[in-house]
């Protein structure tokens, strides 16, 4: 690797921290608080995070690949759940919602160096997730849109909103380290 070559534009770095990312996803999203039909998880924690450490298509990427590790069965899902069944459930839309949510999210971190709009990115993001997975939710539940916004959106917002403020304050010094360390 030349001095003017970063460790994050590498191949290596790209597979084994996208590898890395998924892996810490795995861990991270089944750890849930069920709260009613849709559980506090930290899925989105570690996709947001994700998207800092590389950038909206490897991000993505990580993602895709927890997703199909859950739809074979491997209990990666929120209360150690997978299977196809989980995605066909009433809290698949959500699942479904974390991709544009990381596609959404990881374009606007990729390209921006404000904070702030970062944060932007990340609520427009998880606004078109809580869309995918109410929606969903409805269809399955037979429920009514605002009733189901009242238990499986309103909830989530101030802890989505801390997560988020959570990864801005410290995945960009995780990133920074990690390209520190790659100049050695």
């Amino acid at each position: 690797m030349n001095r003017s070559q970063s460790l994050r534009s590498t191949r290596t770095y790209a597979m084994a921290v996208t590898a890395l990312m998924t892996a810490v996803t795995c861990i991270v999203a089944p750890l849930s608080i069920p709260i009613g039909p849709v559980p506090i998880s930290l899925t989105n924690f570690a996709i947001y995070l994700t998207l800092y450490l590389l950038d909206w298509k490897k991000g993505t990427l990580s993602y895709l690949l927890y997703l199909l590790i859950g739809l074979v069965g491997l209990p990666v899902f929120s209360g150690f759940t997978g299977g196809v069944a989980k995605l066909a459930g009433p809290t698949g839309g959500y699942i479904i919602g974390f991709i544009p949510m990381a596609v959404i999210a990881g374009l606007v971190i990729d390209r921006t160096h404000s904070r702030w709009i970062h944060l932007a990115g990340m609520i427009v993001g998880t606004i078109v997730c809580y869309a995918f997975g109410t929606v969903w939710f409805c269809m399955q539940s037979g429920m009514g849109f605002a009733a189901a916004l009242s238990i499986c959106v309103f909830p989530f917002i101030p802890g989505d909103l801390a997560k988020m403020l959570i990864v801005i304050a410290i995945a960009p010094q995780i990133r920074r380290r990690l390209d520190m360390a790659g100049k050695a």
